[in-house]
């Protein structure tokens, strides 16, 4: 049975010999009444509070599952762009090592085509060495020649300016004088 502070304020008692007295009932009732009246007050407010409290915590919980699937959204995210970012780190290594190979065989091809210009540049220049040391001792024979050749016309120019005693037949002189008589006009 439900009782309201107004049926507390309202009931009434039967007088009987002897019962109790109706003033201090009626005004235990009337205290009785306020009391209950605050207490379904009280209960219709923490009600409300509780509904309300319950609101937002039904809205946090709905944060929170948010919040779980956007760190989980988040946490799937970090892990595909980390994936993608070492699939496309091996991809660059992996460019960068062919074209580190391929830049190194021009390289090496680059300084085998330079160290053949280098032989071909040094027997050029042993061909132009023996040249001209060819050229040289041919000068130096030249040279010699020429000076040779001055020295017998000095030779002959001191003999052809000496006094001659008798000139001897053409048998009895020597080759090279025959020739210098046989030259003058």
């Amino acid at each position: 049975m439900k009782v309201s502070p107004l049926d507390l304020r309202q009931q009434r008692f039967r007088k009987a010999f002897r019962g109790f007295d109706t003033v201090e009932v009626t005004a235990f009732l009337a205290a009785v009444a306020d009391d209950y009246e605050q207490a379904l007050h009280e209960t219709d407010r923490l009600r409300q509070d509780l509904a309300r409290i319950e609101a937002v915590l039904n809205e946090h919980r709905e944060h929170e599952k948010n919040l779980q699937n956007t760190m989980t959204t988040a946490q799937k995210l970090s892990d595909d762009i980390k994936a993608h970012a070492d699939q496309e780190a091996r991809r660059i290594i992996r460019e960068a090592e062919g074209r580190s190979e391929l830049l190194l065989e021009k390289t090496q091809a680059r300084v085998e085509d330079i160290q053949r210009e280098i032989d071909g540049l040094k027997l050029k220049r042993r061909d132009v060495e023996t040249s001209i040391e060819s050229t040289i001792q041919v000068l130096r024979n030249t040279i010699e020649y020429v000076r040779e050749q001055e020295a017998r016309e000095r030779e002959d120019k001191i003999l052809f300016h000496r006094p001659r005693h008798a000139e001897a037949p053409a048998e009895q002189r020597e080759p090279h004088e025959a020739r210098r008589i046989q030259s003058l006009p």
